[in-house]
């Protein structure tokens, strides 16, 4: 991995813990252990280390692109709880970390369109497993499973209520809309 990379995970990282408050190129380089400007060298602007953070988690999010289910909802339902339980537990703090650049990019244009772009790139891939699931007018709905996703894991991470919901859990919750939006 490049020194780039390197500072954008930390960024995540430091940013999924301080908030974006808490997230200054000053931060970065204590947490990295680097010596203090190497943040700033790499990245000039706040807007820079923040579009970095965003290429870097779409760039995470593509590595781990999970194997094409069965071709129908009962295995595309399987595949996404498991996917969707990794990014509650061990990727925890680069969902975290992505809300907060979503929130973020509701000010700043560059980042929105990022963020965009990557959505789409994800509701893309949803849209192709409803087409082979034989589902129609599938990137319509791809959209709204991807907005029912969101909030099932915005109110895991960031919500009031966390249950802690298990892989089979999320199996029959992600089943149960998948079925709703398809039918």
């Amino acid at each position: 991995m490049s020194r780039r990379t390197d500072i954008a995970d930390v960024a995540i990282t430091t940013l999924a813990r301080e908030g974006m408050r808490g997230l200054t190129h000053r931060a970065v380089d204590r947490a990295a252990g680097l010596p203090e400007g190497s943040t700033s060298y790499y990245f000039r602007t706040r807007e820079a280390m923040l579009e970095a953070m965003v290429e870097r988690l779409v760039e995470v999010d593509q590595s781990q692109r999970p194997p094409s289910p069965g071709g129908d909802l009962d295995s595309l339902a399987a595949v996404t709880a498991e996917i969707v339980h990794q990014w509650l537990t061990v990727d925890r703090s680069r969902q975290l970390a992505r809300y907060e650049l979503t929130l973020e990019a509701s000010r700043r244009p560059q980042v929105r369109e990022r963020l965009v772009a990557a959505g789409a790139q994800v509701r893309a891939i949803v849209a192709d497993q409803l087409i082979a699931a034989g589902v129609d007018d599938a990137e319509d709905k791809a959209y709204d499973f991807s907005a029912y996703l969101d909030g099932l894991l915005f109110d895991e991470i960031a919500g009031a209520g966390r249950r802690g919901l298990t892989v089979d859990q999320l199996r029959v919750k992600i089943r149960t809309m998948l079925h709703a939006v398809t039918s």
